[in-house]
């Protein structure tokens, strides 16, 4: 019998690779919106992936429901204080919960985990993402929008072992990636859902993000035509490049990740560990990152070389 996975917000762009997803891996999505009674959809699903942003409104809501039907909740939110509340209030839930399962928090988290391997803590950990270009999804720009709000126009740095915040100018410096990017003009304290994720499973007081300045001025324009697609599959044209640096007793480690549009990939990355946690691998209750629940190298394994080129 095929499993079945609610997506809330199934109809949006994000939601539309999750659903594509699934059906190739022989799961049957049953897509919900906004307005869905989810007691009623979630009582007749194995699981439920959250695709509807901004996430502060569907989350919480979408968790809840999940418990009382006593399933999985994975998500793909990348904001920030939605995630660090997850954390927070449902730690003790009785069933799964595995927030920032996408590109920005559930990559990220892999790639640190997979780099500081047997070491038991890291003194410093450096996250650096180089996109080709970016042109936000519409959920994108709105949820910018409520994030920028909350934090009354501040930044997010995590630093002595918190998340902090910030006024004033974010600093700009160079990265040199691995080739074909090379060196590039980066924003730096540009941070994303995996400096909450990480600190929750690895000891590491500092925790330094970069993005190429290229990319930020792209976000700031927020095209309102969003992701072109370029083929078949619905994927954009840009690449990206994510590469993790851990440092701990004069030592470094890294790993790199690489592949074709930011959101396409945000799919296998929910929907691998929506199957790993149905197969009864990583399904402990309560919450918990990518990172923690799954052994990296074999769930970054399983995505490549398809989805994602790993290093």
């Amino acid at each position: 019998m095929q499993q079945r996975v609610a997506v809330l917000g199934a109809s949006g762009h994000t939601g539309g690779f999750v659903v594509t997803e699934l059906r190739r891996r022989g799961m049957t999505p049953v897509p919900c919106g906004r307005g869905t009674d989810l007691d009623a959809v979630f009582a007749g699903v194995d699981a439920v992936i959250n695709c509807a942003g901004p996430f502060v409104a569907t989350a919480a809501p979408a968790i809840e429901a999940a418990i009382r039907a006593g399933i999985p909740y994975l998500d793909v939110t990348a904001e920030i204080e939605v995630v660090a509340d997850t954390f927070a209030v449902y730690a003790g839930a009785p069933v799964p919960i595995v927030p920032a399962a996408a590109f920005y928090g559930g990559l990220g988290d892999l790639l640190a985990t997979a780099a500081a391997g047997d070491w038991a803590a890291v003194e410093h950990l450096s996250i650096a993402y180089a996109l080709s270009s970016w042109h936000p999804t519409l959920g994108t720009t709105k949820t910018g929008r409520v994030s920028a709000q909350r934090r009354d126009g501040r930044r997010i740095a995590y630093t002595g072992g918190r998340l902090r915040h910030l006024t004033g100018d974010a600093p700009v410096t160079e990265w040199t990636f691995p080739e074909p990017v090379g060196a590039r003009t980066v924003v730096g304290e540009f941070t994303m859902a995996d400096s909450v994720t990480v600190p929750t499973h690895l000891d590491v007081p500092e925790i330094a993000t970069y993005m190429t300045r290229n990319a930020v001025q792209d976000l700031r324009a927020a095209d309102p035509s969003g992701p072109v697609a370029v083929g078949a599959d619905g994927r954009s044209a840009q690449t990206f490049l994510v590469e993790v640096v851990a440092r701990a007793g004069g030592e470094q480690r890294r790993a790199v990740a690489s592949g074709r549009d930011i959101y396409a990939v945000s799919a296998p990355l929910v929907v691998e560990a929506a199957a790993l946690v149905l197969a009864g691998t990583g399904d402990a209750p309560g919450v918990a990152s990518l990172g923690a629940r799954f052994d990296p190298k074999a769930f970054l394994g399983a995505l490549s070389p398809r989805h994602l080129t790993v290093e």
